[in-house]
């Protein structure tokens, strides 16, 4: 008698395990599913409401640079055509503070497309506007 019982612990063990895996799978294919899902998401669904910028004050077929880092000399990291450039996205405050607005620069992202950029531009090239 004892030997059966030891085998239907063994069974019910067994069966546990199995269903303990298959559990483990579903999570795991939910997982990537989700995976999937965020990857799917476009850069420029990235972000909405306040905290986006438009560039302003740039003559017609010039363009904004986007500077790597806040100063006129950094290397250029994109350019943004007014009226054509995605998503300008304000990061943080404009600084330095002890300078005039139009003399700060402004730490930014840029969503085009697929592409992102980020850098800096300075403050009297852009202005508050809703993101889409």
């Amino acid at each position: 008698m004892a030997p059966l019982k030891l085998l239907e612990s063994l069974e019910l063990l067994f069966s546990s395990i199995r269903s303990a895996v298959a559990g483990a799978r579903t999570i795991q294919r939910g997982f990537f599913s989700l995976l999937l899902v965020l990857g799917s998401i476009s850069p420029a669904s990235a972000t909405s409401g306040p905290g986006c910028l438009v560039v302003v004050n740039v003559g017609a077929g010039d363009a904004l640079n986007l500077r790597a880092s806040p100063s006129p000399s950094a290397p250029i990291a994109d350019r943004l055509v007014p009226g054509e450039h995605g998503i300008i996205h304000l990061d943080g405050a404009c600084r330095p503070k002890s300078l005039s607005w139009s003399s700060r620069w402004c730490p930014v992202t840029h969503y085009f497309g697929e592409k992102v950029t980020r850098g800096w531009v300075k403050a009297r090239f852009v202005r508050d506007s809703d993101c889409p």
